[in-house]
C-alpha cells in the first residue's frame, strides 16, 4: 500500500474527519456553556443538556475512531512510519492521558452539574436570593475549565506532533 496510495489516503481521510467531527464536536463547549449561563434556568438547562448530548454521545465516538485510523495510516506507511518515532508514541500516550482525564474529571463533573441544573428547575425560582446551588454550579464551572484548558493544549501538542513528526 504505502504512503499516497489510495486506501492509504482514504485511512488518512477517515483521520482527519474524525478529528474533525470529534474535537471540533468538543472543543466550543465552554463558549455553549457562557452563552447558556445568561439564559433562564430552563433555557439554561435545555443547552447543557444538548451540548452534553452531543459531546458525550456522537462526538465521543469519533474521537474514539482517531487512534484506530491512525493506527492503521502507521501500519499502512511501508515502514515510513513507525511506533517508535516519537510523534507516534508520544501521540499515543497524550491521548490515553486526556482520555483518562476527560473520563476522570471533566465528565463526572458535567455529570454532576446538569443533576444540579435539573434539580434547580425542577424545584422552580426561588423565593428569594440566589438558591445555594448557584455558587455550586460556578464552582463546578471553573473546575471544568480548567480540565477544559488541559483537553485543549493536549489536543494542540498532538496536533504540533503529528504536523512536525519529531522522530
Amino acid at each position: 500500500m504505502g504512503l499516497g496510495s489510495f486506501a492509504y489516503n482514504l485511512v488518512l481521510l477517515l483521520h482527519i474527519v474524525c478529528v474533525i467531527v470529534g474535537f471540533g464536536g468538543v472543543i466550543l463547549n465552554g463558549v455553549y456553556a457562557s452563552r447558556a449561563q445568561q439564559l433562564p434556568p430552563e433555557q439554561n438547562l435545555a443547552v447543557m443538556e444538548v451540548n452534553s448530548f452531543v459531546s458525550m454521545k456522537v462526538a465521543e465516538i469519533f474521537i474514539y475512531l482517531v487512534p484506530i485510523f491512525g493506527f492503521g495510516l502507521v501500519s499502512m506507511s511501508d515502514g515510513a512510519y513507525g511506533w517508535g518515532d516519537l510523534w507516534v508514541w508520544l501521540s499515543i500516550v497524550i491521548y490515553v492521558i486526556s482520555l483518562g482525564v476527560s473520563h476522570g474529571l471533566l465528565m463526572p463533573t458535567v455529570k454532576k452539574m446538569l443533576d444540579l441544573q435539573r434539580g434547580m428547575v425542577a424545584a422552580g425560582p426561588p423565593s428569594a436570593g440566589p438558591p445555594p446551588e448557584v455558587a455550586q454550579l460556578q464552582a463546578m464551572g471553573k473546575r471544568i475549565g480548567g480540565t477544559s484548558m488541559l483537553l485543549h493544549l493536549s489536543l494542540v501538542v498532538i496536533l504540533i506532533l503529528m504536523i512536525w513528526k519529531p522522530t
